[in-house]
């Protein structure tokens, strides 16, 4: 996304969750490629996130990359979760502009950000639809059934330093 867009974004909107919401939606279709962050060539679901709040300037720019394409299959410790959490909190009723993690392989790695809190609704890059899509999470077979847990920027007091774990995988 253009630093002119996403400021255009900012002054439009006197509600961050909504500039989050427009700015997830500018990236649908596009489509689904690992560790990309390009709107309209490539982007996986972990990049999607960081690329709407960071250019939003709603988190300090940090790049989680690289990880492998299969690394939630070997490992339990949770990466995607501890990037998560140095710039949001859980919450139990996620509202537009949040984000919803599910647990795939050993620990939650499929993030999406909240569009719509009822029905719970998600823009997501996923891989084997290719591409960015906007879905109901529960008319979606893979995600209705997996453990989730929400997040929100705006939860709670948070820190207005975000420092990234120094290590990815």
């Amino acid at each position: 996304m253009t630093d002119n867009l996403c400021s255009a974004l900012r002054r439009t909107s006197s509600d961050p969750r909504f500039a989050v919401v427009s700015a997830a939606r500018l990236w649908l279709g596009t489509p689904y490629h690992h560790a990309a962050d390009i709107r309209g060539v490539g982007v996986d679901c972990a990049m999607i996130l960081v690329r709407v709040f960071c250019d939003l300037g709603l988190v300090q720019p940090f790049d989680p990359r690289p990880y492998t394409k299969d690394w939630m299959l070997h490992r339990d410790e949770e990466k995607y979760l501890g990037f998560l959490l140095q710039s949001a909190r859980e919450v139990e009723r996620p509202e537009p502009g949040d984000v919803m993690l599910f647990r795939v392989g050993r620990c939650f790695s499929h993030g999406g950000i909240v569009t719509e809190a009822n029905p719970l609704t998600i823009v997501h890059a996923y891989a084997p639809a290719r591409c960015v899509l906007e879905e109901e999470v529960a008319r979606h077979p893979e995600l209705a059934k997996r453990p989730s847990k929400a997040f929100s920027h705006w939860a709670e007091a948070t820190s207005s330093v975000f420092r990234p774990p120094s290590s990815v995988v």
